[in-house]
């Protein structure tokens, strides 16, 4: 559990600093939810766009930067790789989500690029394992709709409340990845100015 408290804020902060494009999830949320309430988890199902940021999020900056190992039980052949039987097999979730043959564009943040049609709901999950956010299959992450939940509701909550905008001292928010793991090289500075009536942030 600690997995889900820490690493869907990783994936907010990095779907937050891309501050270009939250004008549109802006829009959907006061089409769908309007300014008179916060947000609410029945409200999920129709915020496609919003999830399609954090899909994005993690598509780019995954929350581990390898699945959990796996031991081949024989000799195996996988896209023409001769895989010894007893190898130690490690997948690189970040060369799978920015893979140049599968993305256009990989390294920019395109949240359209997840939209199927206006009536689809995106999920944060890869039936064709393009991307890996939560895992899969039988030792999948036992957290995935907690963690989907909770990184959905965090981030539309966020952009419902606040206009995101960079600081007051600059005019660009900092998108250089650590390079000691996925995240932010510096925490996210960013100024947020409510766009909500007071009486709802009581």
């Amino acid at each position: 559990m600690i997995e889900t408290v820490d690493n869907p804020s990783n994936a907010v902060e990095w779907a937050l600093a891309e501050i270009d494009i939250l004008a549109k999830a802006s829009e959907e949320l006061d089409r769908v939810v309007g300014k008179d309430r916060l947000v609410q988890e029945f409200d999920l199902p129709k915020l496609n766009y919003v999830m399609t940021c954090l899909k994005e999020s993690f598509r780019i900056h995954p929350l581990a930067p390898f699945n959990v190992p796996h031991v081949s039980s024989k000799d195996t052949v996988v896209c023409g790789y001769f895989i010894p039987k007893g190898s130690q097999v490690l997948l690189s979730r970040p060369g799978l989500g920015r893979n140049p043959r599968v993305w256009d564009e990989p390294l920019r943040f395109r949240p359209e690029r997840h939209v199927h049609d206006e009536d689809s709901v995106d999920v944060l999950t890869d039936p064709e394992l393009h991307m890996l956010s939560f895992s899969t299959g039988r030792r999948g992450c036992p957290g995935v709709v907690l963690g989907s939940t909770l990184s959905t509701m965090l981030l539309a909550r966020l952009i419902q409340c606040f206009a995101w905008r960079p600081p007051l001292s600059t005019n660009t928010i900092d998108l250089a990845e650590s390079e000691n793991d996925l995240a932010l090289a510096k925490p996210l500075i960013a100024h947020a100015v409510p766009r909500l009536n007071s009486q709802i942030y009581l």
